[in-house]
């Protein structure tokens, strides 16, 4: 291996060996590794000078925007301010140009004073302090040798880092769990000294030397957290805490927050008052030289450490866990724990955490708390989906406005104030709500922001096709200021409107359009005004978008004419003839009764959500991203049957991708495969099988011999550890739909239908 699969940006720096303090329950010092005792107290001249370097090569190496360094022993501070200061000079100078610098130092704070404070606030030199809760619960460990309490010196500390001139050095508390304090206690005691942060860590053990367990109980540890957990939000959570905001993280589909939990790789290091190169300080825990790796910063490269074997076991992510923990639903939360609680003599590292218990028990108390709170209020109510959705659009618009930055000239920015000031009246404000909520809206702005982070040449003028849409919503707002459109190959193009032919294929131009209460003018620089009434067929330079009612439906689009339309995995149908459009309006027409019958409830639904129906050449409907309310269908279908599954496939197909839009569903995607219970012969990732069941079970409303499979493949779903919150709100909901199915009788003739692949 020649460089590291995650480069370190994190060094911890011992630069004292010795602590002021004699903690029981001290990794340093109280267990198996006693490599402490042969380390020179103070860390050299020559060691921080040349670790500052191997950082900064290692750092311009790996491109690295940022590195942390962390200031640790022992107690750092008893250092001194002199060597302190070298140690931020040294690493200063050695980043500067190259990397930014984040400084830390960890102590328990009974040296700290003002001369530190000042010095750490030149060289903004953050610090955290060790405190394990009120006096009591601080005394159980954390004493002197002569068995004095350090709590007021730690308080007095703790109180000068809350000072104005030093507030924001304040990182935050840290805390070890002993179970026997009073869980409510120790918490109140920590938020009561206003603390940016407080990190609770469990007690270092392994299977070999396991956690004191006083009442026998497996989840002893849990139990504990959960009722800080419960205090916490009883008082409104007044403090963030990094162990429940990593665990909300990761139950939401997010990263972990912390080492000791989730499965992120580890990119950290730690350098010894020696020079020594050493893994995470708390395998000391584990045996003597457990975190011995046989480098040092003399001989050897941060990339040299990164391919040691016991760095790359923790940088595998879901792979380095044990069996156990690949098949836990929890695991994408607890990451099979710190990977110093795994270790056991008999099977080294390869176990769950020692903690297993404790932290499934940990995990789902958490998510049983809160999953009401943190499920997207979109996947239970269908106008919030929609105002999400629009929400989205609004933002790649405005992200669009920002990634030009200028590029869009004048053209752009009238425009851009056109629709401010369209904003300020009702119907402005509605006319171009109308416009953006038109599903290909958001394919027009997608594509353009992605050829302007790709730095395609065509990007800008993409961009400029903004004055249309603006003109189409002052047209739809039925009032509004002229507004100057570019037509292109001959033709102006108003999203949701229509298609005017105004000169020959190839020509391109500017005209001006103004709306009128019934349509709009369209004036070139030079010529006569034209009218546009909106009503009818058209003519033959007019080609306005048609609309067809369904039943008591509010009616749908019958989109032949978006140029960004084209995003389906089949190719978009030209503009159909008026007899082919009445055809095929009249089967869908015929479809749609089928899918109020045999599924009153999808059809209800589908009216708040379907606007836009384009024909396709065939009936491939997956393709690149659009927005919500659009389906694509094969135009030389007519069998109304066939036309009802096509129709409410594609209302399941676009609602999750809705869904996924705003809000994560599963994680870790990819990581498993499933076989698909109705094809033993096919595995698909989580999303997949998802995709597939959530399709399956909208269908099954219309034929119920798609339900073949589903239990099953729900069950799958539901031991997996790829769903989030939502992902199993969702889970729940279909489980609801499945069951609605029992009862009903799908189509009156589904044998053409049904020796079908159902889905594929």
């Amino acid at each position: 291996m020649t460089g590291p699969a995650v480069p370190f940006r994190e060094i911890i720096l011992k630069v004292h060996s010795r602590c002021d303090l004699a903690c029981d329950h001290c990794y340093v010092y109280e267990h198996a590794d006693q490599s402490w005792r042969t380390r020179p107290k103070t860390v050299s001249d020559h060691v921080i000078s040349k670790t500052a370097q191997r950082l900064a090569e290692h750092a311009k190496t790996h491109a690295l925007p940022s590195v942390s360094v962390i200031l640790h022993g022992g107690e750092p501070l008893l250092a001194g301010p002199a060597r302190l200061r070298r140690v931020c000079e040294e690493f200063g100078s050695a980043l500067s140009g190259v990397a930014e610098l984040d400084l830390r130092i960890h102590t328990n704070g009974l040296q700290l004073s003002p001369r530190y404070l000042d010095l750490f606030d030149e060289f903004d030199v953050k610090v955290g302090i060790s405190l394990d809760g009120d006096r009591e619960a601080n005394d159980r460990h954390r004493r002197f040798a002569d068995g004095r309490s350090s709590h007021p010196l730690v308080l007095k500390a703790v109180e000068l880092l809350k000072q104005d001139r030093y507030r924001h050095l304040n990182l935050g508390l840290l805390c070890t769990v002993d179970i026997e304090n009073d869980p409510h206690a120790v918490l109140d005691a920590l938020v009561a000294l206003d603390p940016p942060l407080i990190d609770f860590l469990l007690p270092h053990a392994t299977w070999d030397e396991p956690p004191p367990r006083p009442d026998g109980s497996p989840t002893a540890y849990a139990e504990w957290l959960l009722a800080v957990f419960d205090r916490w939000q009883q008082e409104g959570s007044p403090v963030p805490v990094r162990l429940f905001s990593s665990l909300l993280s990761t139950l939401g589909g997010g990263p972990s927050l912390t080492e000791s939990l989730g499965l992120a790789p580890t990119d950290l290091v730690v350098v010894e008052t020696d020079g020594q190169l050493e893994q995470v300080d708390s395998l000391k825990s584990a045996y003597e030289g457990a975190a011995a790796t046989g480098f040092d910063v003399f001989s050897h490269s941060f990339d040299d450490v990164a391919a040691h074997p016991g760095v790359q076991a923790r940088q595998l992510g879901l792979a380095g866990v044990s069996e156990t923990c690949r098949r836990c639903p929890v695991v994408r939360s607890c990451g099979g724990g710190l990977y110093t609680h795994r270790y056991s003599s008999a099977d080294d590292f390869d176990n769950p955490s020692v903690y297993c218990a404790d932290l499934e028990a940990l995990v789902r108390g958490v998510e049983a708390r809160t999953s009401a709170a943190t499920v997207s209020p979109a996947l239970t109510h269908r106008h919030e989906l929609v105002a999400e959705q629009h929400d989205l659009t609004r933002t790649l618009l405005a992200a669009l406005h920002e990634t030009l930055d200028g590029r869009g000239g004048a053209r752009w920015d009238e425009a851009w104030e056109t629709a401010g000031d369209l904003e300020v009246t009702t119907e402005g404000a509605a006319g171009l709500d109308r416009v953006l909520a038109h599903p290909y809206t958001r394919t027009w702005l997608l594509d353009v922001l992605e050829g302007l982070h790709a730095e395609r040449p065509e990007a800008v003028g993409q961009a400029l096709r903004l004055p249309s849409y603006v003109a189409a919503a002052t047209v739809r707002a039925g009032a509004g200021p002229e507004v100057a459109a570019d037509y292109r190959d001959g033709r102006l193009f108003l999203p949701t409107l229509g298609e005017l032919r105004i000169g020959a294929p190839g020509e391109a131009g500017r005209v001006r359009v103004r709306a009128t209460g019934e349509g709009f003018t369209v004036r070139r620089e030079s010529g006569p005004e034209s009218l546009i009434v909106l009503s009818g067929e058209g003519g033959p330079h007019w080609h306005p978008v048609r609309h067809f009612a369904l039943g008591d439906t509010p009616g749908f689009a019958v989109d032949d004419l978006d140029p960004y339309r084209d995003c389906f995995e089949a190719p978009a149908a030209p503009r159909l003839r008026p007899a082919e459009a009445e055809s095929w309006t009249a089967a869908l027409g015929r479809a749609w009764e089928l899918l109020e019958q045999a599924a009153p409830e999808q059809a209800a639904d589908a009216v708040g959500r379907l606007t836009t129906l384009t024909p396709l050449l065939d009936g491939r409907n997956t393709g690149r991203p659009h927005g919500y309310g659009s389906v694509g269908l094969a135009v030389a279908v007519r069998d109304s049957e066939e036309l009802a599954l096509a129709l409410l496939r594609g209302l399941r197909r676009t609602r999750l991708r809705a869904l996924l839009d705003i809000t994560d569903l599963y994680a870790l995607d990819g990581a498993w495969e499933y076989r698909l219970p109705w094809d033993r012969n096919t595995e698909v990732p989580f999303s997949g099988l998802l995709a597939l069941t959530y399709e399956r079970v909208g269908l099954a409303f219309l034929d119920p011999a798609f339900m073949a499979g589903v239990p099953e493949a729900l069950d799958m779903m539901d031991a997996a550890a790829e769903p989030t919150v939502g992902g199993k709100r969702l889970l729940g909901s279909l489980r609801d739909e499945a069951r609605g199915v029992h009862g009903t009788s799908g189509m009156n003739t589904r044998a053409n239908l049904v020796d079908q692949e159902p889905v594929r």
